[in-house]
């Protein structure tokens, strides 16, 4: 029988790097944290209260240790650098710079420093673009208050953990995107910077508002924009958008 959840893991570039963790362990959660040494968090979502909410019970739990907060995106990536977290919990819909672009900084900057979603975002393509850009879980708000620890947990044993919503997206997701593959020859993977451009461009962002956003040039995101366009094989926004809908990439 196919291993379908090792599979997406390698399709998407989803980082397995725990030792003895295979695809399937890798959807199922911990509830062992032999360490005894306190994990260093940062929170960061721009909803004071959720922030207060998991500060409230963090602060119950001896084996973790919050050491900052952060607003946004960009602010979070400035502590992960100052502060060196072991974990960040990190939303993904923040003013100026979002999640997705925060996590690849984040990981980049902080290779040690693991990063947990936890958002509202139930989409597949969500989930597979922040795995992509090294997030190493993905949980739902909805789920949060039975699953958070189990999460952090986790985490902490370097397992990754998603939802039980979000990992049957992913492996249907999959599933989906092998079978386009064997229809359509012409079907190409965008890239997570791609991806990050295409969502941003379907919302209606211009390409300079593009550029501020994820602090790169003009001329890289039309770059960006033709490279797109030609892999999809469209020549309009509008095009864009409808494929982008389809894809749920952004909501109708």
């Amino acid at each position: 029988m196919r291993d379908f959840a090792n599979e997406a893991t390698q399709a998407w570039d989803i980082p397995l790097k725990g030792e003895g963790v295979d695809g399937a362990e890798a959807f199922r959660p911990s509830t062992r944290v032999p360490s005894t040494k306190p994990t260093r968090v940062l929170l960061v979502d721009d909803h004071e209260v959720v922030r207060k909410g998991l500060r409230s019970l963090l602060e119950k739990r001896p084996e973790y240790m919050i050491v900052g907060e952060a607003v946004d995106g960009r602010e979070a990536v400035e502590k992960a650098m100052l502060l060196k977290p072991d974990l960040v919990i990190l939303d993904i819909g923040m003013p100026g710079m979002n999640g997705l672009e925060a996590t690849r900084h984040i990981v980049q900057e902080s290779p040690q420093t693991k990063v947990l979603i936890l958002t509202v975002h139930d989409s597949e393509y969500m989930a597979r673009e922040t795995l992509r850009a090294g997030a190493r879980g993905y949980l739902l708000k909805s789920d949060a208050g039975h699953d958070l620890l189990l999460a952090m947990d986790s985490l902490r044993e370097n397992k990754p953990f998603f939802s039980s919503k979000i990992a049957d997206m992913v492996l249907k997701g999959f599933r989906g995107q092998e079978e386009r593959n064997g229809k359509n020859s012409k079907f190409l993977r965008l890239t997570a910077r791609e991806s990050e451009i295409t969502r941003l461009l379907a919302e209606g962002k211009t390409s300079k508002e593009i550029a501020t956003i994820l602090d790169i040039s003009l001329k890289t995101v039309e770059t960006h924009r033709a490279n797109i366009m030609a892999k999809l094989g469209i020549h309009s926004v509008a095009e864009l958008v409808r494929y982008a809908i389809r894809e749920r990439i952004v909501e109708p």
